[in-house]
C-alpha cells in the first residue's frame, strides 16, 4: 500500500486480485483463530448482559479509540456522503446484523456450534463471487468448498438433537453470517476506499450508532453486572477483535481474492470446537474428528487452487 509523504494515505482504487502469498495465508489463519476465539467471550457476554446493549457499547468504544488514532496520525477523512454511506452499510452488515444476530443465537448455541455455523461463510461467498465480484468459481475450488461444507454438516449432525443446536438459533446465526458475506462483497466493490484505519473506525462507530436506538427500544436502558469475566470479555473483543482482527481482515481483503482468502474460515470450527472444549468444557464427540478431516481436505483443495 503506497504511502505519501507526511504519513497520508491516498484513497485506494479497487485492485485486481493479487497472488496468494505465504504472508496472506498466515494472516488469514491468524484472523480465523482470533475469529474463532471470539465465540468464547461472546458466549460469556450473551449469558451475562443484554446482547444489543453490550454490542453498541463495544462498537462505540472501539470506534472512538480508532478515531483517536486517525486524528493522531492526521489521516484524511472522507469528504463525500457516498463513502460515509458505504461505511455505514459495512458497519450495519458486518457488525450490527452479523454480531447482533449471533449474540442472540449464542444465548443457546454453544461456542463450538456458533463457530461451525460461521464456517459457512466461504461457501456463501464463493457462490456469490462469480456474479457480484467476477471471481471465477473453478471446478476444483467448488469441489473443495462443497467438501468443506460437508464437514461442517457432519459436525452439526452430531449436535442436531441437543439444546446447543436448536434450528431457530442456527437460522439466526446463519442469517448473521449472510449479512457478513454481503459486507465483504460491498467492501470489494468499493471503488474508493479510505485508509484502513479510517474505514474501520467509521464502520465500527456507525454500527454502534445504529444499534444504540434499537437496543434502547428492544432492551431498555442497559443493566449490566460488570463482573471480571464481563469486563475481560468486553476488553478482549474491543482490543483484539474489533480493532486488531478487523484491521487484519481489511488488509486480507485488500490483498487477495475474497472467496479464496475466505476459504480459511473452514478452520473456524477446528479452533472453535477446541477452544470451546478447553475454556467452556463443551463436549467433543468422535464424529468431530471425521468432520474436521473432511473440512481440512476441502480447505486444502481451495487453498491450492491457482
Amino acid at each position: 500500500m503506497a504511502t505519501r509523504r507526511g504519513g497520508e494515505h491516498p484513497n485506494l482504487p479497487m485492485n485486481a486480485p493479487r497472488p496468494h502469498t505465504r504472508l496472506g495465508t498466515a494472516a488469514a489463519i491468524l484472523y480465523v483463530f482470533l475469529w474463532a476465539a471470539a465465540f468464547v467471550p461472546s458466549r460469556i457476554l450473551a449469558h451475562s448482559a443484554p446482547p444489543l446493549s453490550i454490542l453498541w457499547i463495544r462498537f462505540l468504544i472501539a470506534g472512538s479509540l480508532l478515531f483517536a488514532g486517525v486524528f493522531v496520525a492526521r489521516l484524511p477523512l472522507p469528504q463525500d456522503g457516498k463513502t460515509w454511506l458505504q461505511l455505514g452499510l459495512l458497519g450495519l452488515l458486518g457488525n450490527a446484523l452479523y454480531l447482533g444476530l449471533n449474540y442472540e443465537a449464542l444465548r443457546h448455541l454453544s461456542a463450538g456450534m456458533g463457530s461451525i455455523v460461521a464456517s459457512a461463510n466461504p461457501l456463501l461467498l464463493a457462490l456469490l463471487a462469480p456474479w457480484l465480484l467476477r471471481e471465477p468459481l473453478t471446478r476444483r475450488k467448488a469441489t473443495g468448498l462443497i467438501l468443506g461444507f460437508s464437514g461442517v454438516l457432519l459436525a452439526m449432525h452430531s449436535r442436531a438433537t441437543s439444546q446447543e443446536a436448536r434450528p431457530q438459533d442456527v437460522l439466526l446465526s446463519a442469517s448473521g453470517v449472510l449479512a457478513f458475506v454481503f459486507s465483504n462483497i460491498l467492501y470489494k466493490r468499493m471503488r474508493l476506499r479510505p485508509h484502513p484505519l479510517v474505514l474501520n473506525a467509521g464502520q465500527l462507530f456507525l454500527s454502534g450508532v445504529v444499534l444504540l436506538p434499537a437496543a434502547l427500544v428492544l432492551e431498555g436502558p442497559p443493566h449490566i453486572a460488570w463482573t471480571l469475566p464481563v469486563v475481560g470479555s468486553l476488553a478482549f473483543l474491543i482490543l483484539v477483535l474489533s480493532i486488531g482482527a478487523s484491521m487484519l481482515w481489511f488488509w486480507i481483503l485488500q490483498h487477495g481474492e475474497a472467496s479464496r482468502v475466505s476459504a480459511w474460515f473452514f478452520l473456524t470450527p477446528v479452533f472453535g470446537l477446541l477452544l470451546g472444549a478447553l475454556l467452556l468444557h463443551e463436549q467433543l464427540v468422535p464424529l468431530d474428528g471425521v468432520a474436521l478431516l473432511v473440512i481440512a481436505l476441502g480447505l486444502w483443495l481451495v487453498a491450492r487452487e491457482r
